[in-house]
Order: structure tokens, then C-alpha cells, then sequence
């Protein structure tokens, strides 16, 4: 194998499992793991408009996250293409948000398509844009958190 193939696998597992430690930092609700994931000047949009810089992306997920009971954020059907310190992934998603409180017992989930941009950052694999692609939903959005300020499902 040569030392570029080595190179370029290396890249594609390290992209790998930033992909999965971003997921599992959102069902944790790790928020300084996320922003340790994420290039200095991360962008995203998810659905709600362009946003920009780690801040702008954790509140946006708070606003739906910390109202909202247990959830799980499942992958599959992951393509990496790397590209020198440059890289690329599409991902399903898979997503379960549980209700609690008042929404105890109802669930929300959704099929979406993350497509991401990755960047080499002082040696670590850094997500530089994602973009989420929903592709259908079931359940209750009551069980989810208000939202960014005049969001509506």
C-alpha cells in the first residue's frame, strides 16, 4: 500500500468518527465537545437558515435539544471523499427525539441527509459546513423545543 492510500484511509476514518462523535455530542448535550469538532469558522444550515460560527449552531440546537427528552442521532451510508486537507461526507441520519414532561410518551424523528464539509486544522479533521437535508418526519413536534425565535415546523 502506498504511503498516499495510508494517508488518505487515515483521513477517512478520522472523518468517520468526528462524524460519529458529532452525533453523539448532540444526544449527549456535550456542547464544548461539538465546538472542539468544529472549524473556528464552522457554518451550517439545518434547516432554520444559514448559521454561523459554533454559538450561532449550539443555540440553535438547545433551542430544540434541552426542552426535549433523550435522543439518538443514527448513521448509515457514509461516503468520505478527501481531497488533500479538504474532505467531504454524506451520511443518512437517523434521528429520535424522546418527549418528556408534558410530551412524556410521544416521539419525534425525522430521515434527513447530512452532507459535510471537513477540514484539516492543526492535524485534526475539523467539520467546516454541514448541511442537513430532511427528508420526511414522524411524530410530534411538540416534543422538541420552541425553536429559533419565529421558526415554524
Amino acid at each position: 500500500m502506498s504511503d498516499a492510500t495510508l494517508a488518505m484511509l487515515l483521513a477517512e476514518r478520522a472523518i468517520y468518527r468526528n462524524l460519529v462523535a458529532v452525533a453523539r455530542a448532540m444526544d449527549a448535550r456535550d456542547w464544548e465537545a461539538l465546538g472542539e469538532l468544529c472549524a473556528p469558522e464552522v457554518t451550517a444550515d439545518l434547516g432554520t437558515g444559514e448559521l454561523r460560527g459554533v454559538e450561532a449552531i449550539v443555540n440553535l440546537l438547545r433551542s430544540f435539544l434541552d426542552a426535549c427528552g433523550p435522543t439518538q442521532h443514527l448513521l448509515g451510508n457514509v461516503l468520505i471523499e478527501v481531497q488533500g486537507d479538504r474532505a467531504s461526507s454524506r451520511a443518512y441520519v437517523s434521528d429520535m427525539h424522546l418527549g418528556s414532561g408534558v410530551t412524556e410518551g410521544q416521539t419525534f424523528s425525522t430521515l434527513g441527509d447530512y452532507h459535510d464539509e471537513w477540514r484539516l486544522v492543526d492535524g485534526c479533521w475539523r467539520l467546516q459546513h454541514r448541511c442537513k437535508y430532511n427528508r420526511g418526519h414522524v411524530g410530534s413536534f411538540a416534543v422538541l423545543g420552541p425553536g429559533p425565535e419565529h421558526w415554524r415546523p
